[in-house]
């Protein structure tokens, strides 16, 4: 099923573009961090989940294999992006349970209080005011239901040989995506903007990368498919921009790749944070941090901790 329901906020924002490209490395990146980011993420058979801005599907899957008994809608603003998540669940996991709906995650075309669970992964970091998405959001999840937000922050990156021209690139994609009305540091942020959304029980935790030549799986999966060629994807726009000449650009490249080698090594922390929406607007700050725990059976919390 697909819906449509088109709000203000538009397509742009994405600094790294709607290519073919780009489809193919958000799946790779999602099959590499599997289970590092939906490690602990189950939501109960019978119910209702909302993943935001769903992009390509490539989060989908991971969250279809991990509660393959939730119902789930999937919304995303780009009606192409839409369509290659629909054919990519379709193709991959025929008969999964779910909805696709075309919309503005600031005008959801949803009841108040129509989802148990929230799940959000790497939206926040393309939005110019992500508390008040997130505030807005608590509209369509019931009181008592969960949040789970995942970011990374590309200030988190450290790598061996350590190389100058690849710290200038990845501080170019920085820019950029500020330019844009984006952060690209807000993992480091995520637990004071899920409180400042109104949100209670906030608890944000880690969950770090480290590859050598140990792990080859994610020396390809993590160095070259996903940080490499999310770097590398602006390279058009950061030229353009005069950030950077051709050969600049080729040498900051070429240090990364090197953090592939046999005596490479690449560290990166994406951060997941789990979050109650409170059954009253003064219940927000209170209670102590920790996993989401169940309230009920159809509509439990999700087991997901970070």
């Amino acid at each position: 099923m697909e819906t449509t329901a088109t709000g203000g906020a538009g397509e742009t924002g994405y600094v790294h573009g709607y290519t073919d490209r780009e489809a193919r490395r958000l799946g790779e990146q999602a099959d590499a961090l599997a289970e590092l980011l939906h490690g602990g993420t189950r939501y109960p058979a019978g119910s209702r989940v909302l993943e935001v801005g769903c992009g390509v599907g490539a989060q989908t899957l991971h969250l279809i294999d991990g509660s393959p008994g939730a119902e789930l809608t999937c919304v995303d603003v780009s009606a192409e992006s839409l369509a290659r998540a629909r054919a990519r669940v379709t193709a991959a996991r025929p008969g999964a349970r779910a909805t696709w709906v075309r919309a503005d995650l600031h005008d959801l075309p949803f009841a108040d209080g129509e989802f148990d669970h929230l799940f959000v992964c790497f939206v926040l970091e393309h939005l110019p005011d992500p508390v008040a998405a997130l505030a807005g959001l608590r509209r369509v999840l019931r009181p008592g239901g969960t949040l789970t937000v995942i970011e990374g922050d590309h200030g988190s990156a450290f790598f061996h040989p350590d190389s100058a021209p690849a710290r200038t690139l990845i501080g170019h994609l920085v820019a950029l995506q500020a330019a844009k009305g984006g952060d690209a540091l807000i993992g480091r942020r995520l637990h004071p903007l899920v409180r400042a959304a109104g949100y209670g029980r906030v608890h944000v935790g880690p969950r770090t990368v480290y590859v050598d030549a140990s792990r080859p799986a994610l020396v390809q999966g993590f160095i070259h498919d996903t940080f490499t060629a999310m770097v590398g994807s602006v390279r058009d726009e950061a030229l353009a921009a005069g950030l950077a000449t051709p050969g600049q650009w080729r040498d900051g490249i070429d240090g990364l790749r090197r953090t592939a080698g046999p005596d490479g090594a690449f560290h990166y922390t994406f951060f997941k944070a789990t979050a109650v929406n409170p059954a009253r607007p003064d219940a927000a700050p209170g209670g102590a941090p920790g996993g989401v725990a169940g309230q009920d059976a159809r509509t439990s919390g999700s087991t997901s901790r970070a």
